[in-house]
């Protein structure tokens, strides 16, 4: 007798996938994924304890599975740090393969009751990008980076969910001017910093801001009982 292998998250997320663009991501979806996949609404809770907000949430990070396996194996050597990080974006808008799935994901999070959730998913993409391109900051830089990518890719989904263009290369190209308005910023700072009028102020910022330290993993992360959602 054949034992038939027990569902998963990916799994739901894919049957959910074909209702999403006419129900989002509500209570109809996840019913009808449930049902799709041949299991109970209890076995379905199991695997999403909040419904097809988890569901969204595991399409997001499907997404930027799909940009780091990509980024794993792209030869980045020989590029400046400013293209690997326009390059990890566009992976990542290449993985954005259901306009209807991001569209409701968008307005779901939009939504006051999820935008925790939204703009956690935000900061995971940032921190993912980051972090595979080698980021080695511990300070106050560890949270601007991650800040200001985060408001990239914010922008970006946005502009690429209105974008007709072929292939989204007009996407690609208000990527290349967002990270090329966050160099600029860079290069301004670096000016202020050498400026002997604007300098005791910068040292002043660098002071007031140079305890600050990246936030240590928890040490009880890995215990178990501690439920950190659908990835």
């Amino acid at each position: 007798m054949t034992k038939t292998a027990a569902p998963t998250v990916d799994a739901l997320l894919d049957a959910a996938l074909n209702h999403v663009a006419f129900e989002g991501w509500g209570t109809a979806t996840f019913h009808a994924a449930a049902k799709d996949l041949g299991i109970s609404l209890a076995e379905a809770k199991a695997l999403a304890p909040r419904g097809g907000l988890d569901l969204a949430m595991a399409y997001h990070r499907r997404g930027d599975r799909a940009m780091l396996d990509r980024l794993e194996h792209a030869d980045l050597a020989d590029m400046r740090f400013r293209d690997k990080v326009t390059t990890a974006l566009r992976f990542r808008v290449e993985a954005l393969d259901n306009p209807e799935a991001v569209r409701k994901a968008t307005s779901l999070f939009a939504l006051p009751t999820h935008a925790a959730e939204g703009a956690r998913l935000l900061w995971e993409t940032a921190d993912h990008i980051w972090t595979a391109l080698g980021d080695t900051s511990e300070d106050i830089n560890w949270y601007t980076k991650r800040a200001t990518l985060s408001a990239v890719w914010a922008s970006t989904v946005l502009y690429w969910l209105g974008d007709d263009s072929l292939g989204k290369a007009d996407t690609i190209a208000f990527i290349d001017r967002r990270i090329e308005d966050v160099m600029r910023i860079e290069k301004v700072k670096g000016q202020l910093r050498k400026n002997p009028l604007t300098k005791p102020l910068m040292s002043i910022q660098e002071n007031l801001f140079g305890k600050v330290r990246m936030p240590v993993p928890s040490r009880f992360q890995d215990l178990p009982g501690r439920w950190q959602g659908p990835r």
